[in-house]
């Protein structure tokens, strides 16, 4: 068994594992175990009662934090005439048509977002290659490609703090809820866009419980245990 350091175990020492936290104590508790010399990114942990293997059990979309994730977001477009000028007035750091198709086919991956107007998607779809296993590949599953209207708006998402989420093979959800420097409140608000975001998302063919099981970590700290029910409730007004 891997042994942990000092400051990991005097972190763990501050969670009561028999009790199982309310968001708010959770956020606060996560901020206080949190050890290292950098800012740990503050993370949502779900087991969810989903089956991968079903395609109607299937759980992904994307929420937007309303404080972000504590890091810039850099956003690549993939539009034409007046949807590329709409994309670069709304703040997009890369955007173009074939000249940022051959600069991606060539290696270029210097951002964390990209979004195609559906024209494009038959040029783009040939990335699938370099995007697709970096998760950056636009996808109407995730509000990735929109219509040539919609462009600024879904860059202003981007930018803000949207996150994607999904079920992983073992039933489980993991995604990052905002920075350990950030105020108590804004990640407790952060969390609850995301968890209303998430529970709307529930599938129809899910059957019984949908959430089992709630934790916080940090990037270095211990899961603390999360209350589902009060997790579960909470939604935006």
């Amino acid at each position: 068994m891997a042994k942990h350091g000092k400051r990991y175990n005097e972190a763990v020492a501050l969670v009561d594992r028999e009790k199982q936290y309310t968001p708010t104590e959770g956020v606060a508790l996560a901020k206080k175990t949190a050890k290292a010399k950098f800012d740990e990114t503050v993370e949502l942990h779900l087991r969810t009662g989903a089956d991968p293997k079903n395609s109607d059990q299937n759980v992904r979309g994307v929420a937007t934090l309303p404080h972000g994730v504590g890091k810039p977001v850099r956003v690549a477009v993939f539009a034409q005439g007046e949807a590329a000028t709409n994309a670069n007035a709304a703040g997009a750091e890369f955007v173009g048509a074939d000249d940022l198709i051959k600069k991606v086919e060539d290696g270029f991956t210097d951002f964390d977002v990209s979004i195609a107007t559906p024209d494009m998607m038959g040029k783009v779809g040939k990335l699938g290659r370099v995007l697709g296993r970096k998760g950056l590949m636009p996808n109407p599953r995730t509000g990735t490609v929109v219509q040539p209207q919609d462009l600024a708006r879904a860059v202003e998402q981007a930018k803000k703090g949207r996150v994607e989420f999904k079920l992983d093979r073992t039933s489980i959800i993991h995604v990052p809820v905002g920075k350990v420097s950030f105020e108590e409140q804004k990640l407790v608000e952060n969390l609850t866009s995301l968890m209303d975001t998430i529970v709307r998302a529930r599938p129809s063919g899910i059957k019984g419980q949908f959430i089992r099981s709630a934790y916080l970590t940090t990037t270095m700290g211990p899961g603390i245990p999360l209350d589902v029910a009060s997790v579960t409730e909470l939604t935006q007004e």
